[in-house]
């Protein structure tokens, strides 16, 4: 059975109590649940992880290759500044698409650099829980184009 791994960065565990007006009152578990969910009816795994260092974030990238077939990632703040996830990225080979609840790009313009998006297949943002099931589907059909 096909596995992806949904990763995300710091704060995110604070989820439906941090900055609601912002990022929504929906809960890092409720988004996982719901990822796990939509996984089930594409006939797919979904593994979810969660960690607020940016080493345990890259270890779970590079324990990705050979064990999933892509990987949905919300560095959170990490996006505007590791070159290191960028670098994990990139050397594990995997599809990734690349997540945000939040427009980063209506935001404050240091939000508005992405080095995750340079490695990325893809970006959604701005489209809250909803985006992660998107992500999911996108890779999905990613993995299932011929060549």
């Amino acid at each position: 059975m096909r596995s992806i791994l949904v990763l995300n960065g710091p704060n995110l565990n604070l989820l439906g109590t941090r900055q609601p007006e912002v990022y929504g009152s929906v809960t890092l578990d409720m988004i996982e649940g719901m990822c796990v969910e939509h996984a089930m009816t594409l006939g797919i795994q979904v593994v979810c992880q969660q960690s607020n260092h940016e080493g345990v974030l890259i270890d779970a990238i590079h324990a990705a290759k050979g064990n999933h077939q892509g990987i949905i990632l919300n560095a959170g703040a990490y996006t505007h500044t590791s070159i290191a996830l960028m670098d994990a990225l990139a050397s594990v080979e995997l599809p990734c698409v690349e997540v945000h609840l939040s427009n980063i790009h209506s935001r404050e313009d240091f939000r508005h650099v992405s080095y995750v998006s340079k490695i990325a297949i893809g970006q959604i943002c701005g489209l809250g829980p909803q985006g992660y099931t998107m992500a999911i589907s996108a890779l999905i059909s990613h993995l299932e184009e011929p060549g």
